[in-house]
């Protein structure tokens, strides 16, 4: 399951991510890395992009960036 995959309120730890990117690797930078927990917040009218909550601000994300980190398919405890 990756980013693209939640469903709005879903809270989720990052487990994989994909860094062949360069935008991958500039979210990276922003704070999305394995261990990170984030609450998907709604995505836009046409699906895309994807807003989240990341360390208490909020980023959007297109989808095709969205789908290169991989979460857990359980919400975490805490």
């Amino acid at each position: 399951m990756t980013l693209a995959d939640l469903k709005k309120g879903d809270r989720v730890r990052i487990e994989a991510i994909h860094t062949a990117e360069a935008s991958v690797q500039r979210l990276m930078i922003m704070g999305f890395v394995e261990g990170a927990e984030l609450t998907f917040v709604g995505a836009s009218l046409g699906g895309d992009p994807l807003e989240f909550l990341l360390y208490g601000s909020a980023v959007s994300l297109r989808q095709a960036d969205a789908r290169n980190f991989e979460v857990g398919s359980r919400p975490f405890d805490g």
